[in-house]
This record gives C-alpha cells, structure tokens and sequence, in this order.
C-alpha cells in the first residue's frame, strides 16, 4: 500500500475525504444535473424533519392497517 503525506496547507478544516478520482467526477455529474429546490419544497421538507424528530410520524405497517392493506 502506498502512503502519502498531505501538506497542512492543504488541510484548512479537520475534516478531509479523499475518494477515487471516477467517484468524484460522478459525484460532480450528480450534482451538476441535480434540480434545484424551491424555497417552498425546503420548507416543506424541513417541516417534515421536525414531524420526524418530534416523533410525529407513522410506520409502514400503520400506513398499511390505516389503508386497509
């Protein structure tokens, strides 16, 4: 395996993540072709999560029972 040194200067957070070159640039294409989202969808979505953490949400099975399923 080979080891390599990563200059500080390089380093400007704590946090570094080094990923294969191919995983990268289809990361990039990801989320270069991604949409972008509407101030109403985020708030939507993030209302969502608070539902979510408050513990305001139902399982599958209930969704199921509820429907009849």
């Amino acid at each position: 395996m080979a080891t390599i040194t990563i200059p500080k200067n390089l380093i400007k957070e704590e946090n570094l993540v080094v990923i294969p070159r191919k995983e990268y640039e289809q990361l990039v294409r990801f989320w270069a072709s991604a949409e972008t989202v509407s101030k109403h969808t985020k708030k939507v979505i993030e209302r969502g999560f608070r539902e979510i953490t408050k513990g305001n949400f139902l399982t599958s099975k209930q969704v199921k029972n509820a429907l009849g399923l």
